[in-house]
């Protein structure tokens, strides 16, 4: 008899508050989807309405200025999630390991537009990409809280920062190659190498916004969820004193 696989996680119903795991640094899923994952999606909040932007970024699992794990990422002063930062610097992040591109479905919906577009599906490339067995590809979303700042203009720790969150964003000729195939124009910025990204990463007017992670959880595609919180190794050390006295965390 083939052996059964266990879940990699202690899935909680979702929801309820579940026991988190508690850390010094990223639970392994999580930092293997934060390195595999092209883009995440940043929740901002100003006192009205979540705003959350699409974004290139950059995770580490600390920098010569901060010993936590960290994730980098660059905006304009004068965006709208800029804005709401300066007000409130509290802000979520969704980054996951799923295949995002919807499958025809069962029935089909005339007024649905393809994408990608006909000329990748016409390409059988393109066809083995996108028919991929998703479940075998599909594993976690986690969700990722924490606290962000603006580093300081010009500051030593703005230059390391911008260096880094570049080498992790130069794609080159894999970013030139994906947008041909599947019909869109291609960018005449890649063509320096970096996949375009240095204009949106070197920019005179580019700040660089670092997020310190807190919390999380992690979901799987059946809906179990597990809770995980980062704390330094001393705090640690504190609580598990608070754990003998009280009985709980």
């Amino acid at each position: 008899m083939a052996e059964v696989q266990q879940p990699p996680l202690n899935w909680e119903a979702s929801a309820s508050a579940t026991h988190p795991q508690i850390s010094s640094t990223l639970p392994p899923e999580v930092e293997t989807c934060l390195k595999n994952a092209r883009f995440l999606h940043l929740a901002t909040c100003d006192a009205l309405y979540p705003h959350v932007s699409l974004m290139n970024y950059t995770y580490l699992p600390s920098t010569p200025y901060d010993p936590s794990p960290v994730i980098i990422m660059t905006t304009n002063p004068s965006s709208k999630k800029t804005l709401n930062l300066i007000n409130n610097p509290r802000v979520s992040l969704l980054v996951h390991d799923w295949v995002s591109h919807r499958p025809p479905t069962r029935v089909p919906d005339p007024t649905r537009e393809s994408s990608p577009p006909p000329q990748a599906t016409r390409s059988s490339l393109a066809s083995l990409l996108l028919n991929i067995n998703t479940s075998a590809l599909s594993s976690i979303s986690a969700t990722i809280n924490g606290t962000a700042r603006i580093i300081d203009k010009g500051s030593e720790e703005e230059a390391w920062c911008k260096e880094r969150h570049l080498e992790n964003n130069t794609f080159g000729d894999q970013v030139r190659e994906e947008q041909g195939m599947f019909g869109a124009p291609q960018n005449p910025a890649s063509s320096e190498g970096d996949g375009g990204a240095s204009c949106f990463i070197e920019g005179e007017e580019v700040r660089v916004m670092l997020v310190g992670v807190k919390e999380g959880r992690i979901a799987d595609w059946k809906g179990g969820v597990k809770d995980w919180v980062i704390v330094p190794p001393e705090e640690q050390d504190q609580r598990g004193r608070e754990t003998i006295v009280n009985g709980i965390l």
